[in-house]
């Protein structure tokens, strides 16, 4: 399974064009991953379906539902697979079963829609109570990805559940080197420290795609923000306040707020969120 696994995902990842169009369909404007809502609308409108087609009800609403799920599949499949190209690779295993079973389901569904409009409506029925059957199945290998595995997960520390209130001693301004990121612990978690002469930018080092170590990570500017690219999956962070700059993350990297006292020690505090 690997090798189709690595050959789609690659190509995912160089086909999938601009950069905007890859923030738009993982989510980055609206900061949540786009792919669940989108599969809820699908196979809302299916189940709806199957409801209607149990209670016998009017045939056309029937397929208006079917059409409505088969049209929103490709948005759906979209986001799912720019998602899907960026994770690891025993996510991918999962995900690659989970897309199998959708495009049967989608198979049937759009089979069952071509049986109703030519007036065949009991095979119709029959076959988007089958595609239901195996949509259910995709559904829960998404959900087996997103619960157990965490795909889509926000991975960057809960700081408010790790750090105490107030600011906290962190290290001494001549101990960190100037114009590179460096890694230095408070308390549970781990922080992502640059200095730039006399300033200290601080965020969580884990990125919250999948935990990358954003102090390995390229500095760049862009469009006159400077960032922190992770160096796992290339999901870019604005270093002045966190935020996403570019996905696959859709969480902002937590920041903290700094000062230096007159001894030169080096204080932080969580940011507001």
């Amino acid at each position: 399974m690997d090798t189709p696994v690595r050959v789609l995902a690659k190509t995912v990842r160089q086909r999938v064009r601009p950069a905007w169009l890859r923030d738009l369909l993982h989510g980055v404007p609206i900061g949540k991953p786009l792919h669940p809502p989108l599969a809820t609308v699908s196979l809302g409108c299916w189940l709806s379906a199957a409801v209607l087609d149990v209670a016998d009800a009017d045939p056309r609403a029937s397929r208006l539902l079917l059409a409505t799920g088969i049209a929103n599949a490709l948005p759906t499949a979209a986001a799912g697979l720019t998602d899907w190209s960026s994770l690891h690779r025993e996510q991918q295993r999962v995900g690659f079963v989970h897309m199998l079973s959708n495009m049967v389901a989608l198979g049937l569904f759009s089979a069952s829609l071509l049986a109703r409009l030519r007036g065949q409506e009991r095979p119709g029925r029959l076959l988007s109570f089958a595609g239901l059957g195996v949509g259910t199945l995709g559904a829960y290998l998404g959900g087996h990805l997103a619960y157990r595995q965490a795909a889509g997960a926000n991975h960057a520390p809960q700081v408010t559940h790790l750090v105490p209130l107030g600011w906290h001693d962190l290290c001494l301004l001549r101990d960190l080197p100037d114009g590179r990121p460096v890694a230095r612990r408070l308390g549970y978690i781990q922080l992502f420290v640059l200095r730039r002469g006399e300033a200290v930018t601080v965020l969580g080092d884990r990125c919250p795609h999948l935990a990358g170590p954003l102090h390995q990570g390229r500095l760049i500017v862009e469009g006159g923000d400077a960032c922190v690219v992770c160096p796992w999956h290339g999901s870019t962070f604005r270093l002045a306040d966190g935020s996403v700059k570019h996905g696959p993350a859709t969480a902002p990297a937590p920041m903290f707020e700094t000062r230096i006292r007159r001894d030169g020690t080096i204080q932080v505090r969580p940011g507001v969120a």
